[in-house]
């Protein structure tokens, strides 16, 4: 990735879950505006080679960990601070669905750690960066929801209810924490990455043939809308989702 960052904006900007897909995409999009980044991820090779694609060290710090590890957390947070001084926004990206079938049937530690995952350790991330940077300073912070936030998704149903939980954790934080801190939500539909391979992997164009624009989202589709949410250009704009989804919803289902 090139990048001309000599007019940089000097804010920072910790993403969780970027070492690849969505997560990456949106570090992308902010290294090229002239931001710098404190990208997580599970695997610390992944990460290293996210950080070289960013600009190397000088513009990304990778720490790798679990993202509803309270340890690893605390430990992003204060390395961050200690690298950059500075932390201006967050992007919760992290999300998990170990589990695929009816709910009747869901095991509830499946359903616990879908839980853990994708709404209790977003919790733990705001309330780390705001007591750290931008409860003082002010910011703004994205969590990525997803459609199955907005009706029955069949197969998926915990995931879908842990990003409805989301959206509405992402409402009540814009509501506490105005007017210094804006708090957004993003809502795709199905994109083309590694998490989301099941839902299209060997019928992509069968999948894609159910959405008003015939294509299924990439990464830099939501990269951009989330680094416009996070931009000033997005000042008046707070406890809102937006969806990304093609037009699939305006078809009035998720199957």
């Amino acid at each position: 990735m090139t990048t001309d960052n000599t007019a940089g904006t000097g804010k920072v900007a910790l993403i969780t879950g970027a070492s690849r897909g969505i997560g990456l995409a949106v570090a992308q999009a902010l290294v090229a505006r002239g931001e710098r980044v404190v990208i997580t991820g599970r695997d610390a090779s992944s990460l290293a080679e996210a950080v070289e694609q960013l600009g190397g060290p000088e513009q990304a710090l990778g720490i790798a960990g679990k993202s509803h590890d309270e340890a690893h957390r605390a430990e992003v947070v204060e390395r961050a601070m200690e690298r950059f001084g500075r932390i201006d926004s967050l992007v919760n990206n992290v999300g998990t669905n170990p589990a695929f079938g009816t709910m009747v049937e869901l095991d509830l530690n499946a359903a616990r750690k879908i839980l853990d995952i994708n709404l209790v350790s977003t919790l733990g991330w705001v309330q780390l960066v705001h007591k750290a940077s931008l409860g003082e300073h002010g910011g703004a912070i994205v969590n990525v929801s997803s459609v199955s936030a907005l009706g029955p998704a069949p197969g998926i149903g915990m995931y879908g209810a842990s990003k409805a939980a989301l959206i509405q954790l992402t409402q009540q934080l814009a509501l506490e924490l105005a007017p210094s801190v804006r708090v957004n939500a993003v809502a795709p539909a199905v994109v083309r990455t590694r998490f989301a391979e099941a839902l299209f992997a060997g019928h992509e164009e069968e999948v894609a043939a159910t959405y008003p624009l015939k294509r299924l989202g990439v990464p830099e589709d939501v990269g951009a809308a989330v680094a416009f949410l996070l931009s000033d250009q997005a000042s008046w704009i707070t406890g809102q989702t937006l969806v990304l989804d093609g037009g699939l919803t305006l078809g009035g289902g998720l199957a």
